[in-house]
């Protein structure tokens, strides 16, 4: 599924991103947690990574584990040096006022299984 069509049937907002093109991303795996070193263990690459954190450390991660996008839950949005940080980066941010657990499992309902690295 293209990353553009899992921000529109999820309702996202979009806080950061990496140009147009890159919502055409294909994207088939999610990973949901709050423990960076989890997600630098098991977040497959490519992958679309829900969190509640939001400070920079979770750029530096996502970028090391080649995450495509992160979608903050629960209506956590991060500060605006960290959008800035990701931007640069080409990191796509989203943010979801639904809750983690409520995210994962629509993205499960979207065909995007979980899977480790």
């Amino acid at each position: 599924m293209k990353l553009r069509e899992i921000t529109e049937r999820l309702g996202l907002s979009t806080l950061s991103g990496a140009g147009e093109d890159s919502l055409s991303t294909d994207v088939r795996f999610g990973h949901a947690s709050d423990l960076l070193s989890d997600v630098l263990a098991n977040a497959p690459a490519g992958c679309v990574l829900v969190t509640i954190q939001v400070h920079m450390n979770v750029i530096a991660v996502a970028l090391h584990a080649g995450v495509a996008a992160v979608i903050f839950s629960s209506g956590m949005v991060p500060d605006e040096e960290v959008k800035k940080r990701a931007t640069e980066e080409k990191l796509f941010l989203f943010s979801s006022q639904e809750t983690t657990f409520t995210v994962a499992g629509r993205m499960y309902e979207l065909g995007i299984s979980g899977a480790k690295r």
